[in-house]
């Protein structure tokens, strides 16, 4: 794995050896990054579920203002800082040891995002528990855009009761992202 394009392009990071997280392949991390690339200078950027980083790291090399990374398994959270190290983008990193919904919980009132990027375990419907929890959170506003990488199987259909718009959606063999803003 290594970052896509910017300022730390072609840095190899490294990944957390098992079954416990699942780096984003850069192919894919590619597809994602083209989609987002005008958007991200300046941006304030979340990586829920960040396992090694690499999502939130080639947010930060592509211009992104601040990206804040939370990882509730201590290992992947020392391969993170190893790779904010290995970029020099420690400075405008924030690495939160702790599950998700406790992270959104002492972001609050802190932080707006304009994107919020979850990769969680797949079919544990913990994308639908962080879509809950952001409906009426600060965190958010109607520019802001999460997306969420799931299995292909996964179903949406609780976003629009939620009252969640999916903008776009990207498929790939075996997952997808789906792209969602807060509605009206």
């Amino acid at each position: 794995m290594r970052v896509i394009a910017g300022s730390a392009r072609r840095i190899p990071l490294k990944t957390l050896e098992g079954m416990d997280t699942r780096p984003t392949q850069d192919r894919i991390k590619e597809t994602l990054f083209n989609m987002l690339q005008y958007d991200l200078a300046d941006c304030m950027f979340l990586d829920l579920f960040a396992g090694s980083g690499g999502i939130g790291i080639e947010a930060l090399s592509r211009g992104a203002r601040l990206a804040v990374f939370v990882e509730q398994n201590a290992r992947a959270v020392e391969v993170i800082r190893e790779n904010l190290k290995a970029v020099n983008l420690e400075d405008r990193a924030l690495v939160m040891h702790c599950d998700a919904l406790s992270a959104l919980q002492r972001l609050e009132g802190q932080y707006r995002f304009d994107y919020i990027f979850m990769d969680p375990p797949y079919r544990q419907q913990l994308e639908e528990q962080m879509l809950a929890y952001l409906t009426h959170s600060s965190l958010i506003d109607k520019q802001s855009t999460m997306i969420i990488e799931a299995a292909l199987d996964t179903t949406f259909s609780y976003l629009e009761p939620m009252g969640y718009v999916m903008e776009k959606n990207k498929e790939y063999k075996t997952n997808w992202h789906v792209f969602v803003y807060r509605g009206e």
